[in-house]
């Protein structure tokens, strides 16, 4: 961190080049909650058109628009980079470090995240049409997935829109390859690789997805920027070019991307439920390696979002077996956490019970997930509102719950106050019966075989559609009070002591907030991160006198 840096008052730090990972994690947490305010803006205005058949609030090109960047921001610039700001902030500390790996790529991952994150937005503006005729949006409208050929012939802002994921994918790229060198070369004394805590192992297992899987679709794209700019032929179908290539490469980025946004909240609820469940984990080598099995399998089942692309139907049950198979893991995970519960002395705090709706809802989301493995199911009900129901109960069911519980958990730790337990809990109810309106009711819109992806219905599905749109306001409502409980929290809350949850990891062995190289003497590990009942020790200082600071 430059001299500058390091003088500037506390707010100013925010806003210059900063190599603390602890200022580039809050950095990622901040930047990322304002995408996601208006990833669900655009949520709520797609809720609104579909709240009564017919169109009424925008048209079909507008609703194409809104959803394909609803769907670009909400992962690309919310789930994936606020995971990542959370191990920005507490991964350093879990391990005994006084900073990242490497801090100026630190703070160069952050800067193309904002810089990319920018270009999505600026996409959403880019004109069509002339004054005389009337300008238009022109933004990306060939969805999350810009499969090809759609994104070859979309609006000009297609390409600004690949640019933006191209750079958010270095971002990327970067922070996982700081998180692995990290992790391996700056462990404290004693912290064996058994000692890490499951957030460590889980972002492990993510950098790992990232560093092979992320360079896959920054090379996809960038091939569609070559089709949409330099007249290449790559997928332009009436020149021979193969739109099923662009499917394999995105897939074998974007079914991975699932648990790059899952893996992180295992981790946080892993970290979560022992703490308030006054009880060490249960089976944590099986969930540190099931972690790792998810990543080994993770990168062997993309084909199962091709079951209907005319694919050579002999492929079709092998990846049907290992989608199938990497339910085993997950299992293994959701039996320890529930091992790690029952009979503990439960505090229904905030974090605990974002960490139990996180259970509820990522098992709901993982049964539905083995039900479209199978290949007559996926035939069935591929494109539809099935399909949206099983994505949004794993990854807001599952990720946005996980990165709520982080939040509330580590909240004393960042900010060195306390937040406001009963807007918490507010918070949370409103989220988990939101959640469960707005989705739940999908399932049967999609067995009953509503489509996704349009901005009409037939009115047989306007209850359903009502319904979820109910859901959808909720959880626009539910924000409110968090954002509220964080700033009041944050600038008037009561203080917070070092370690208020009386956890064991090292992040809780330091002051909240934690000083600028985070320990004021390096800590000597001797125990695992949950056995209760022992304590963590400094390393001695060379003095005699010296006492040796944090022990139980």
């Amino acid at each position: 961190m430059t001299t500058e840096s390091m003088a500037a008052p506390n707010w100013r730090r925010y806003f210059t080049w900063n190599t603390d990972h602890k200022v580039i994690g809050i950095q990622y947490l901040v930047t990322t909650l304002f995408f996601f305010l208006i990833g669900g803006a655009m949520a709520m205005l797609i809720r609104l058109e579909l709240l009564q058949p017919g169109i009424d609030v925008i048209n079909g090109a507008e609703y194409n628009r809104f959803m394909s960047n609803h769907g670009t921001v909400m992962i690309f610039l919310w789930v994936i980079p606020s995971l990542a700001g959370f191990a920005n902030y507490v991964l350093p500390l879990m391990i005994g470090a006084r900073d990242m790996a490497f801090p100026n790529l630190n703070a160069l991952s952050y800067l193309l995240l904002l810089i990319g994150g920018i270009l999505l937005l600026v996409s959403f503006f880019v004109p069509s049409g002339t004054l005389e005729t009337g300008l238009t949006s022109a933004a990306a409208d060939s969805g999350w997935t810009a499969y090809a050929p759609l994104s070859i012939r979309a609006p000009g802002g297609q390409t600004v829109w690949a640019v933006a994921i191209i750079i958010l994918g270095f971002s990327s790229i970067f922070g996982a390859l700081n998180f692995l060198t990290t992790t391996i070369t700056m462990r404290a004394e004693g912290m064996t690789v058994w000692r890490l805590p499951l957030f460590v192992w889980g972002m492990i297992a993510t950098s790992i997805l990232v560093v092979v899987g992320t360079p896959v679709l920054t090379t996809g794209l960038f091939l569609v920027a070559l089709d949409r700019l330099a007249g290449t032929l790559f997928f332009a179908t009436a020149a021979g070019g193969d739109p099923i290539l662009y499917q394999n490469i995105f897939w074998f980025y974007s079914h991975p991307a699932v648990y790059i946004m899952v893996l992180p909240a295992m981790g946080i609820i892993s970290e979560v439920l022992p703490v308030h469940a006054r009880k060490p984990i249960f089976g944590y080598r099986m969930i540190a390696l099931s972690s790792l099995a998810i990543t080994v399998l993770g990168l062997t089942v993309w084909s199962h979002h091709m079951f209907t692309s005319g694919m050579n139907p002999g492929l079709r049950i092998p990846y049907m077996i290992t989608s199938m198979i990497i339910a085993v893991p997950t299992g293994v995970k959701i039996f320890s956490w529930l091992g790690t519960v029952w009979g503990g002395k439960i505090h229904l705090r905030t974090p605990m019970l974002f960490g139990l709706g996180f259970i509820s809802m990522f098992l709901i989301g993982g049964i539905t997930g083995v039900m479209l493995a199978s290949i007559p199911v996926d035939i069935h009900v591929h494109d539809t509102y099935f399909v949206v129901a099983h994505l949004h109960f794993v990854l807001f069911g599952g990720s946005v719950f996980g990165i709520f519980a982080g939040m509330y958990h580590w909240f004393p730790k960042i900010t060195g106050r306390m937040y406001d337990e009963g807007l918490g809990k507010m918070h949370f109810w409103l989220t988990f019966v939101g959640t469960n309106l707005a989705y739940m009711p999908m399932h049967l819109a999609g067995l009953l075989g509503m489509p996704r992806r349009v901005a009409d219905y037939d009115p047989e599905f306007t209850g359903i559609n009502v319904l979820v749109s109910i859901g959808g306001f909720l959880l626009g409502i539910s924000v409110l009070p968090f954002l509220y409980n964080a700033v009041i929290s944050w600038v008037r809350g009561p203080k917070a002591e070092p370690n208020p949850w009386s956890a064991l990891t090292l992040e809780w062995m330091t002051s909240s907030p934690p000083p600028h190289e985070n320990f004021e003497q390096l800590p000597v590990v001797d125990h695992g991160p949950y056995d209760y009942g022992h304590g963590i020790e400094p390393m001695a200082e060379p003095e005699p006198a010296a006492a040796p600071a944090g022990a139980d």
